[in-house]
């Protein structure tokens, strides 16, 4: 029965940047990313207004979703918010029109919009400082009107109800008075919010329902941009937690949108987790970062950082070692190493400052090591190479060749002294 529209067209030149408004991101999601997965857990008509990059806009939300209408917005004839909906033909019998730049927007919220017999349900806010604002002028908690501040009397001023901008219209209404809108004002734009003068004057029914400024909050610049990701993350956190996350100082922790925390989890201050990462029964200390990695009954940290495609299982991974697209299982790589394309299997240890060299300037090789490899400290593993199981690798080595099961592999310049060298180069003793 609900058909829903979001308005994306606009430039916001306000967020002083080159990307689209709705295309910053808020936890690692585009904003409109938000609005339009909301809006799918109540309608199967989504129709998206774009203008300003249309293409990269379009192109970036098919990423996410492939049953998006989008509709162009006649700009040079029909500009404003009212223009943006006269492009649109929703198919359902009423009409929910939202926002693209409201991030923190959720279906459960709009629900109650569905809830209110009226012909026009629109969304406001009390603010206890509403300078600067339109007023909404509401009676018998029916809109009689919308006035901007500079219209209003002193009386209307005093009005603390302003405009959140999320109308539920139904669609007769929206037929019935688009073609009316005019653009004779300054801006020579046709406004959305002029429907509701002409619904009062035509006798239909328009009710206000009160909203929380932080559900309903527009980003116009980057200050909001991360006052509302500062709102997602408390969400996110929140959310986590009662799941069963520990979590030590959780306002200095940052977890995107499609992180996965699966058991009891524990995370210290200043991590980070990116991407489709799924942690699993892990204890990830302070300011360690994993992105787009999985990570299961392991120790990571502190300060390590887990790279893409990476699978970690029942290993400890300690202190500034980094690891990318490589997968461990019960490995102990203590602390001051980079494990980078690479397969290590159980009982391997890695020493410090071992580093698996998979890159020629040109093309990325594999490093695999077998199970109950030891690799001794200042190693370096250059690809692709083998240690297969039980071998071990002398500190200081520079591996080239694969080691064969049992082996000790060392490659050292044989140590050398000069006895009482100090003192002929100082001259003294």
């Amino acid at each position: 029965m609900l058909s829903v529209i979001i308005m994306a067209a606009g430039a916001g030149t306000r967020m002083k940047s080159n990307t689209p408004k709705v295309l910053h991101k808020i936890s690692g999601k585009k904003m409109l990313y938000y609005s339009i997965n909301e809006a799918k857990k109540l309608s199967d008509d989504i129709q998206v207004v774009v203008y300003h990059q249309k293409e990269k806009v379009i192109e970036h939300m098919n990423k996410y979703f492939n049953d998006i209408t989008f509709v162009t917005q006649d700009h040079i004839n029909f500009p404003g918010t009212g223009g943006a909906v006269k492009c649109c033909n929703p198919k359902k019998d009423k009409v929910f029109i939202l926002n693209g730049d409201m991030p923190l927007v959720t279906a459960d919220e709009l629900k109650k919009f569905t809830e209110i017999d009226a012909d026009i349900v629109m969304s406001v806010i009390h603010l206890e400082n509403p300078d600067g604002y339109g007023r909404v002028v509401i009676e018998n908690n029916e809109v009689k009107k919308i006035v901007e501040q500079k219209d209003a009397t002193d009386e209307e001023k005093k009005i603390k109800y302003v405009n959140a901008g999320v109308y539920l219209v139904k669609k007769e209404i929206l037929e019935e008075f688009l073609p009316l809108l005019s653009n004779d004002n300054a801006q020579k734009e046709y406004y959305l919010t002029d429907i509701i003068d002409l619904a009062n004057k035509a006798g239909k029914t328009i009710k206000a329902i009160e909203v929380k400024e932080e559900d309903f909050k527009g980003v116009n610049s980057k200050f909001d941009l991360a006052n509302a990701e500062r709102i997602h993350q408390n969400r996110i956190k929140e959310k986590w937690m009662r799941e069963g996350v520990i979590m030590h100082l959780p306002e200095t922790i940052y977890i995107e949108n499609d992180v996965e925390f699966i058991g009891e989890c524990e995370i210290e201050s200043g991590c980070v987790f990116k991407g489709k990462s799924v942690i699993e029964e892990s204890f990830i200390k302070a300011n360690s970062i994993i992105e787009q990695a999985n990570i299961k009954n392991s120790e990571i940290g502190p300060m390590a950082r887990i790279r893409p495609a990476s699978e970690i299982n029942d290993s400890k991974i300690g202190n500034f070692v980094e690891v990318k697209k490589s997968i461990l299982n019960d490995v102990k790589a203590g602390h001051l190493a980079y494990l980078g394309d690479s397969e290590i299997d159980s009982g391997t240890n890695i020493g410090a400052g071992v580093i698996t060299c998979n890159y020629d300037g040109k093309n990325k090789y594999k490093t695999i090591i077998g199970k109950n490899v030891f690799v001794g400290s200042d190693s370096q593993l250059v690809a692709p190479v083998t240690l297969e199981d039980d071998t071990m690798i002398a500190a200081g080595s520079t591996i080239t060749k694969d080691v064969e099961k049992g082996s000790l592999a060392l490659s050292r310049t044989p140590q050398k002294i000069v006895k009482n060298f100090f003192y002929k180069f100082f001259g003294s003793k």
